[in-house]
């Protein structure tokens, strides 16, 4: 588990915002390395998010970059159950999360947003 940064991006809610969106990171060669998008809101794990930000920036995107969780963990049942609960338990909201398979398939890398960072790390230490 480690803290990270997410670029969260307001999109317009129509057909093409969010191919606009990607296209322009692909131009510019930033790579999604995961990405959550609801209703008018895109939430963005890139290889850049700092140069993201300037581009979406440039391109009139309403932009923000914020602090989340990025959790690599075993692709099996019951791993994102075991880790909500401690968090529940601990009384630390998970606000939203999305997460990503990877490469292997033996692994999921989830992203969460949660009400207390620094104290999500400290029990998962």
């Amino acid at each position: 588990m480690e803290k990270i940064e997410e670029v969260f991006a307001v999109l317009e809610n129509k057909p093409g915002a969010i191919g606009e969106l990607c296209g322009l990171l692909n131009q510019k060669k930033i790579n999604i390395e995961a990405i959550g998008v609801f209703q008018d809101v895109a939430k963005l794990l890139v290889s850049d998010a700092r140069r993201a930000m300037e581009v979406l920036i440039e391109a009139n995107y309403e932009v923000e970059m914020r602090e989340v969780l990025k959790v690599e963990m075993e692709n099996r049942p019951g791993e994102l159950a075991f880790l909500a609960s401690k968090l529940g338990t601990a009384g630390i909201n998970i606000a939203y999360c999305y997460g990503v398979m990877a490469k292997d398939q033996k692994t999921v890398i989830v992203i969460l947003d949660v009400s207390d960072i620094d104290r999500a790390l400290s029990l998962f230490q």
